[in-house]
């Protein structure tokens, strides 16, 4: 069974909903580019506790938690690892807003995996040069015009930088 897989039957099992983003939700709506990792968004603060991965340290996966301060943007991390296996992020974030991309979540395969308008959105508030670029070709996409319409009214939920940055990359993107 792959990492990813044992992860995700973690979180399944317990419950907890979960969605890939990053470069493997990038991949699901045509943009390829290289990673070091896998991405897994969350809400559940319980993926922060070490006792929620015991079953798979006790596999012998590294588990690593790093929890997020009041200042964080994030609840936190969980770094898993596995000899031979590309680790996984398991990222727990902590806005309504959040919650809301995992409840448009949309099935791919035997996962799940955001909606690139909440792809573009994730992007927009994590907020760097490799984020800005990832949203600069999804928008090269066929489904432009319906992604913005999608982003727009959703810009308020997220700190003002991000409709900055937002306008930035459309000035950006229209340009190419």
């Amino acid at each position: 069974m792959s990492l990813l897989s044992e992860v995700a039957e973690t979180l399944d099992t317990a419950g907890i909903r979960h969605a890939l983003v990053g470069a493997m939700a990038l991949a699901a709506y045509g943009v390829n580019r290289a990673t070091a990792d896998i991405d897994l968004l969350t809400i559940d603060a319980v993926c922060l506790t070490p006792d929620f991965w015991s079953d798979l340290k006790s596999r012998g996966i590294d588990v690593r938690i790093r929890k997020g301060d009041f200042t964080d943007p994030l609840a936190g991390v969980v770094r898993c690892g596995s000899p031979g296996e590309i680790p996984l992020d398991v990222v727990v974030g902590k806005f309504t807003w959040q919650r809301k991309i995992l409840d448009r979540a949309e099935p791919l395969g035997e996962r799940r995996v955001v909606r690139a308008a909440d792809l573009i959105l994730l992007k927009l508030y994590a907020g760097g040069p490799q984020d800005a670029w990832d949203i600069q070709q999804l928008l090269m996409a066929p489904a432009r015009d319906t992604w913005v319409q999608e982003v727009e009214p959703r810009l308020s939920d997220l700190p003002a930088a991000c409709s900055e940055l937002w306008n930035k990359v459309l000035a950006g993107s229209e340009s190419m």
